[in-house]
C-alpha cells in the first residue's frame, strides 16, 4: 500500500539521515510519511466512503521488531471509543483513513501488554535518541508503509513540530520535520505502566559506557528514569547506579520497586550499595533489605552500620579468601569464577582460624606452578592492613606509604572483612570534601 507524497520531507529528509541501514534513507519511505499528530481527529472511513467516526489515537505492539506495526486503531464512534483492528486499514493518508471492510466490531480497547498509544503514551514525552546519546521530547511520530504493514517508523524532535501541533486545520496536519530521528535509534519509555521494550535500543544501550547511560539517566524525570533502568541488563544496569550522582540515584531507587531495588544493589558493589542504603530512610532501607538475598542482606545490613570517616565505611567486601594449604590453581579458578568482580589483583591467604597471612598478587599465582602449595608463595613484602575502625586519615597515609591497589581490612581478630579500593579512597575524599565545603578564595577545605 502507497500513500501520497507528503509535501517538503525529501530535502530535510536527506539532511537528516546519515545511517546507511535507516529506513528514512530509502526515497518510497521519505515520500510516504503521515505525521501522527496531524492524524488525530481526522475522519475513519469505510470503503464507500462514509465517515464512520473520528481518530482518537494509534496502538502499536512492541516486540523483536524494529519498527513496530500499527495494531489498532482508537475511534470515537458516536458516543462511544472503539478499537478497530489494524489489519481492516486499507489506506492512510495525511487527510483521512480508510478502512477495508464495513463491517466492523465495535469493541472497547482494553490495552494489551506491550502495546502503546502513540498520542497519549509517546508524542510530547522524553525519550532516549541513542546515537545522539541524548534525551529528547517527542514532537511528532511518523507512520509509513514497510513489510507490507503500516509502521512507525521516525520521530520528530523539532521545535517547529511541536508549534505546528498547537494550531488547528491543515497547519496541524501538514507535516514539517526538522530533525526526524530513525526509530530504530529511539528507546521509548512511557506508557501506561511507564516503559515500552524495543529491540533496537536495547541492544544499542548496551554498548554505552555505564557513565554515558548515568548521564542520559539523570536528564530523564519522574518514572522514565526507571523505565531506563528496565531496559538494561541487571549487571549493566548497576554499573549504571554506580556512576549516578548520589540525589539522582536517591529519586530513581524511591521510584523503583522494592525488589527491583534489591536486585540491583546487590549486583553493585557493596561498598557503593552501602553507601547508597546510609542515604535512605529507615522504612525504605529496610523494605529493599528485606527483599534482597539474606546473605546480601546480612552483608550490607553489617556496611551500613560502619561510620563513613573510618575504613569500614569505605571497604568493600569482595575479596577472594584462600586457606594456605590451597593450591595456585585453586586460587587461579576462583579469580576466574568472580572475574566480573572488580578482584583481579589477586586473592587473601588465611590461615586455619581464619586470620591474615598474606596477599599473594596475581603475578605470582601466574608465575607459579599450579600445583604448588599458597604457602609457598607467603613472605615479604607483607600486605599493608587497617583495622576496621581506622580513621579515613591514617587509611589515606597507609595508601601513601604503601602505593598498592588496595589495602585489606581487618577485624579485632586479625581476620580480613574487606579492602578498600585505591578508586573508592578517592571517591570517599571527594564525598568529604563535597560536604566540607571550600574556603572561598583559598581553596582550602574547611
Amino acid at each position: 500500500m502507497k500513500t501520497p507524497a507528503v509535501p517538503a520531507i525529501n530535502t530535510v529528509a536527506k539532511r537528516i539521515v546519515g545511517r546507511r541501514d535507516s529506513v528514512l534513507a530509502r526515497k518510497n519511505i521519505r515520500e510516504s510519511l503521515v505525521s501522527v499528530a496531524g492524524l488525530i481527529g481526522r475522519p475513519v472511513r469505510d470503503t464507500d466512503g462514509r465517515d464512520l467516526g473520528k481518530l482518537v489515537d494509534v496502538v502499536v505492539r512492541h516486540g523483536e521488531e524494529t519498527y513496530p506495526a500499527v495494531s489498532g486503531l482508537i475511534v470515537k464512534i458516536g458516543g462511544r471509543t472503539s478499537f478497530i483492528d489494524g489489519a481492516r486499514i486499507s489506506k492512510l493518508t495525511k487527510d483521512e483513513i480508510r478502512l477495508s471492510s464495513t463491517k466492523i466490531n465495535l469493541k472497547e480497547y482494553t490495552r494489551r501488554p506491550g502495546e502503546s498509544l502513540l498520542d497519549a503514551d509517546v508524542i510530547d514525552h522524553q525519550i532516549v535518541d541513542v546515537n545522539g546519546l541524548r534525551v529528547v521530547r517527542s514532537a511528532d511520530l511518523y507512520l509509513a508503509p514497510l513489510d507490507k504493514e503500516i509502521r512507525l517508523v521516525g520521530v520528530d524532535v523539532s521545535f517547529t513540530s511541536f508549534l505546528r501541533r498547537v494550531f488547528p486545520g491543515t497547519i496541524r496536519r501538514r507535516a514539517t520535520p526538522d530533525r526526524v530521528v530513525d526509530w530504530a535509534t529511539v528507546a521509548s519509555l512511557t506508557d501506561s505502566g511507564g516503559q515500552v521494550r524495543t529491540a533496537g535500543p536495547r541492544s544499542a544501550l548496551a554498548q554505552l559506557r555505564p557513565a554515558d547511560l548515568a548521564d542520559l539517566i539523570e536528564d530523564l524525570v519522574g518514572r522514565e528514569q526507571g523505565a531506563l533502568i528496565e531496559l538494561l541488563d541487571p549487571n549493566l544496569a548497576a554499573d549504571v547506579l554506580e556512576e549516578m550522582e548520589d540525589d539522582d540515584l536517591q529519586g530513581l531507587l524511591r521510584g523503583l520497586p522494592a525488589q527491583r531495588a534489591a536486585e540491583l544493589l546487590a549486583l553493585m558493589e557493596p561498598d557503593e550499595s552501602a553507601e547508597v542504603l546510609r542515604d535512605l530512610d529507615d522504612e525504605h532501607r529496610e523494605s529493599i533489605l528485606e527483599a534482597m538475598a539474606p546473605e546480601a542482606a546480612k552483608t550490607l545490613r553489617l556496611l551500613v552500620t560502619f561510620d563513613e570517616a573510618l575504613a569500614g565505611g569505605v571497604m568493600t567486601t569482595h575479596s577472594v579468601l584462600c586457606k594456605e594449604n590451597d593450591t595456585v590453581a585453586h586460587a587461579l579458578s576462583l579469580l576466574v569464577k568472580h572475574k566480573e568482580r572488580d578482584i583481579s589483583d589477586g586473592v587473601v591467604v588465611v590461615d586455619s582460624k581464619g586470620k591474615l597471612l598474606d596477599h599473594i598478587q596475581m603475578i605470582e599465582l601466574v608465575s607459579a606452578k599450579p600445583a604448588a602449595a599458597l604457602s609457598d608463595l607467603i613472605g615479604p613484602p607483607f600486605p599493608t592492613a587497617v583495622h576496621i575502625d581506622t580513621p579515613l586519615d591514617e587509611v589515606i597515609d597507609e595508601f601513601s606509604n604503601n602505593r598498592g591497589s588496595s589495602i585489606i581490612v581487618i577485624d579485632s581478630a586479625n581476620k580480613p572483612v574487606g579492602r578498600i579500593m585505591a578508586d573508592d579512597l578517592v571517591d570517599a575524599l571527594v564525598a568529604r570534601s563535597a560536604k566540607r565545603g571550600f574556603a572561598q578564595g583559598s581553596g582550602a577545605l574547611t
